[in-house]
C-alpha cells in the first residue's frame, strides 16, 4: 500500500503542473498538439529519473528544466512555425489565390484551458494570457530556441536571472546578455498589446455581438465597421492573408461567398475571442465545421481575423461539436 499511495502522490504532483508545462512549451513550440506531446515526453522522463532527483532544486524546476531540453531537442530537429504574414507582403484581392503551403510547419492556435492555469492575482493572468495571443507567439518563433527559453522564462514567468542560469546550466550574464538580445529581436516584430479580455466588459460584448449578427447576416458594411483600418485576414493552410477593409470585403464577396450562410459558436483561443464557423452542409441538414476564427481585438476594434480551416484537427481540440441541426 506504501509503494502505491506514493505512486499516487507521485502522478498527483507532477500532474498538478502539467497545465503550465503545457504553456511554456506552446510558447517555445507554437503548437497545441506538440506541447503537449513534449510535456507527456517530460512527465515520462522525470517518472523514470525521479529516484536521481536528489532536491537540489524544487521539483517545479526540475520539470522545467527537463521540459527545456524536449523543446530544444525538438526545435534542432525542424522548422520554426510561421503565419501566412511572416512569409509574404498582403496580397491585392485583385491577384488573391488560394494556395496552400504544405511545406510551411504552421503556426497553431490553442484552447486557453489547456497553457493557462488558474492563478490567484489578475496582473499575472494578464501577461500569461497576452504571452499566449498569435503575434506574441509567431513573434517569439523568430528567437533562437534558447534566447526563446530565456525570454519566457524572464519575462512571461518571471524566473530570476540565477534560476534561469541553473537550469540552462550557464552564467548569469549569459543570460541577461540573451534576454537583452531577444528582446530587440522580438521589439522588430513588434507584437502589439490586445484589449485585456478577462473577463470580457460590456463594450468587448457588444463588439462580439456585432460581429457575429455581421458575419452570420453576411453584412459587409457592418462587419466593416467593427474593423480597423489596417486589419488583416489569413486563412491557414494558405499562404494568402489580407489587409485593409477594401480587399477583405473584396475577398469575403468573390471566392468568400462561400461562408454566406454560415453560424458562429463562441470560444476562446490564444487569450482571445474565438468561433467556430459552421457552414451550411450540401445535403441541407444542418451545418459543418468550417474554420477556427481567432479575432485579435485592440483599442476596441477587431484587428486580426484569423482563419484556421483544418477543422479535423481544431474542433476535436476545442470540444466543438461534429456539426450543427439545422436550427443552428
Amino acid at each position: 500500500m506504501g509503494d502505491l499511495a506514493s505512486t499516487q502522490d507521485l502522478e498527483s504532483r507532477l500532474e498538478g503542473y502539467r497545465t503550465e508545462l503545457t504553456g511554456y512549451c506552446y510558447r517555445m513550440l507554437g503548437s497545441a498538439f506538440e506541447a503537449e506531446d513534449a510535456v507527456q515526453d517530460t512527465m515520462v522522463r522525470a517518472w523514470k529519473s525521479f529516484e536521481k532527483f536528489e532536491g537540489r532544486s524544487s521539483l517545479r524546476s526540475w520539470l522545467y528544466r527537463i521540459a527545456t531540453n524536449v523543446c530544444l531537442d525538438m526545435l534542432n530537429a525542424g522548422n520554426r512555425r510561421a503565419r501566412p504574414m511572416d512569409l509574404t507582403a498582403a496580397t491585392p484581392v485583385a491577384r488573391a489565390q488560394l494556395t496552400a503551403r504544405p511545406e510551411i510547419t504552421w503556426l497553431e492556435p490553442v484552447p486557453d484551458g489547456r497553457v493557462l492555469p488558474s492563478v490567484a492575482d489578475p496582473a499575472d493572468t494578464t501577461v500569461e494570457r497576452e504571452s499566449i495571443r498569435l503575434a506574441f507567439v509567431a513573434a517569439l518563433q523568430h528567437l533562437p530556441p534558447k534566447q526563446r527559453a530565456v525570454l519566457i522564462l524572464r519575462e512571461v514567468l518571471a524566473w530570476k536571472a540565477a534560476e534561469v542560469a541553473e537550469l540552462l546550466g550557464t552564467s548569469v550574464a549569459s543570460v541577461n546578455s540573451a534576454l537583452q538580445r531577444a528582446r530587440a529581436t522580438l521589439a522588430e516584430y513588434d507584437p502589439s498589446a490586445s484589449d485585456p479580455a478577462d473577463p470580457l466588459d460590456e463594450e468587448q460584448q457588444k463588439l462580439l455581438e456585432r460581429y457575429v449578427a455581421a458575419f452570420e447576416g453576411y453584412d459587409m458594411q457592418a462587419l466593416t465597421a467593427l474593423l480597423r483600418e489596417d486589419a488583416t485576414m489569413s486563412m491557414p493552410p494558405y499562404d494568402l492573408w489580407l489587409r485593409g477593409h477594401d480587399d477583405i470585403v473584396g475577398w469575403m464577396l468573390g471566392v468568400g461567398e462561400v461562408c454566406r450562410g454560415s453560424k458562429l459558436v463562441p470560444t476562446v483561443a490564444n487569450g482571445s475571442p474565438a468561433f467556430a464557423q459552421y457552414h451550411p452542409s450540401q445535403d441541407g441538414e444542418g451545418y459543418e465545421p468550417w474554420a477556427l476564427i481567432v479575432l485579435e481585438v485592440a483599442d476596441g476594434r477587431i484587428g486580426a481575423m484569423d482563419f484556421f480551416l483544418d477543422t479535423k484537427r481544431w474542433f476535436p481540440l476545442f470540444g466543438l461539436p461534429e456539426r450543427l441541426s439545422a436550427g443552428g
